[in-house]
């Protein structure tokens, strides 16, 4: 039986300035993005141009922590919050949501394809690419602050989280993530990616890829506690994948028989 190594929150330290290591993931999770970005516009895999990528990420840091933020209250505790709407503003607490976050991420793709000119699935085509390993990297720092664990299990690899309180070995399920929703998911996504695809495929292919790991995870994640599992033995988190499959797999479908293959890149 493991024991999990209880990793100390705080990566490092300068003088009174202290970088934990989830805020740090998120900084990991952009510069891949960054990076993954210029390589596919280097490359001539999207229309969009490096300005494009810069002003892009930006939006998308706000509509990931002002929409993760918001769908963690919203989707997991409302009650709660509409009795300390104060305690919204403390994000340093925890308290995100991957659904908020890509609500979030949709909308200020929205706004930016629309001031520049773009089709809103052609961006949402160059995202897809660069999301996945950003995921990863947050799963990361969730294994490292030993939150989010999984439930009991039997297997070899399972693991005691002290947090947990109740000494039982579970399912490391933010590995089970890491593996599933990030490196799984961008090796997938950026092979299909690879060649010319009709708008809006690459964007489903995600959606479908997404829905479908989360919810399969979801049955080793230990559900929280103050929800418990919901409506035909599912969890939320299950609940707010399966509307994404389902429509990833529509607009899979929707794309192929538009046609409309990815534009050259722009002068």
């Amino acid at each position: 039986m493991l024991v999990h190594p209880q990793f100390s929150p705080i990566a490092l330290e300068l003088g009174p300035l202290a970088i934990r290591w989830y805020g740090l993931m998120y900084l990991v999770a952009f510069v891949l993005a960054w990076t993954l970005g210029r390589w596919r516009i280097r490359h001539g895999k999207t229309a969009l141009t490096a300005r494009d990528l810069d002003d892009l990420l930006f939006y998308c840091v706000l509509g990931v922590v002002l929409g993760g933020r918001l769908g963690y209250v919203l989707f997991y505790k409302p009650a709660y919050y509409l009795v300390h709407p104060l305690e919204i503003l403390e994000v340093w607490h925890g308290g995100m949501s991957f659904h908020g976050g890509l609500i979030g991420v949709l909308l200020v793709m929205a706004l930016f394809a629309r001031k520049r000119g773009l089709r809103f699935l052609q961006v949402g085509d160059f995202v897809a690419t660069l999301v996945p390993l950003g995921l990863a990297a947050g799963r990361l720092g969730n294994f490292i602050n030993g939150e989010l664990w999984g439930r009991p299990g039997t297997v070899p690899w399972a693991m005691v989280f002290p947090q947990a309180g109740d000494g039982l070995a579970r399912h490391p399920s933010q590995l089970y993530e890491v593996g599933l929703e990030g490196l799984l998911l961008f090796a997938i996504v950026w092979l299909f990616a690879s060649k010319p695809r009709p708008v809006g495929q690459v964007s489903a292919v995600f959606l479908m890829g997404y829905g479908l790991f989360r919810f399969l995870v979801e049955y080793t994640r230990e559900p929280d506690s103050f929800l418990g599992v919901l409506a035909a033995g599912l969890s939320m988190g299950q609940w707010l994948s399966l509307p994404m499959i389902i429509a990833g797999a529509a607009m899979f479908v929707w794309a192929r028989r538009g046609g409309d293959t990815l534009a050259p890149r722009r002068s």
